[in-house]
């Protein structure tokens, strides 16, 4: 199995996720409320919908994680303008903070992944992983985005 790239794509995931995971936890929030926090911090406004789609949950799961998050502050709904009956959510600004702390521990989690990488060999793996994202999700691969990320 060590010569299978999507064994070793996806252990390397679920270790990454185990890492998160804890450094969350010290925080107090779960690996998934992170994942969801940020995918609500890269898109303010986004909906439930959209999250369970993004974090590969049902809808009720997302909508189960959005009410405890909400709960404690951290979320915010708010009505759609164009459709009362959807919701529309946000970060609060005590979110905004634990992100930033959140994401001083990504850090360090991904320094704690790339000891003994230089960075060539660093950069070498962030390329052949866009490439193979970009392979799986039947995006054409181009120079700018290689260049970019």
């Amino acid at each position: 199995m060590n010569n299978n790239v999507a064994f070793l794509a996806t252990d390397v995931g679920r270790l990454f996720r185990k890492r998160f995971d804890v450094a969350a936890r010290q925080l107090g929030v779960t690996g998934p409320q992170w994942r969801m926090l940020t995918a609500i911090r890269r898109t303010p406004g986004t909906n439930q919908c959209a999250l369970a789609s993004w974090l590969e949950v049902e809808a009720i799961t997302a909508g189960r994680m959005i009410d405890r998050l909400e709960k404690v502050g951290f979320v915010e709904r708010r009505h759609d303008p164009a459709d009362r009956r959807k919701w529309r959510l946000f970060l609060t600004p005590e979110s905004e903070r634990l992100m930033e702390r959140l994401a001083e521990c990504a850090t360090d989690v991904f320094a704690d992944a790339l000891v003994g990488f230089d960075d060539t060999e660093h950069q070498q793996v962030l390329a052949l992983l866009q490439r193979l994202r970009a392979n799986l999700s039947d995006e054409p691969i181009t120079e700018a985005k290689l260049a970019h990320g």
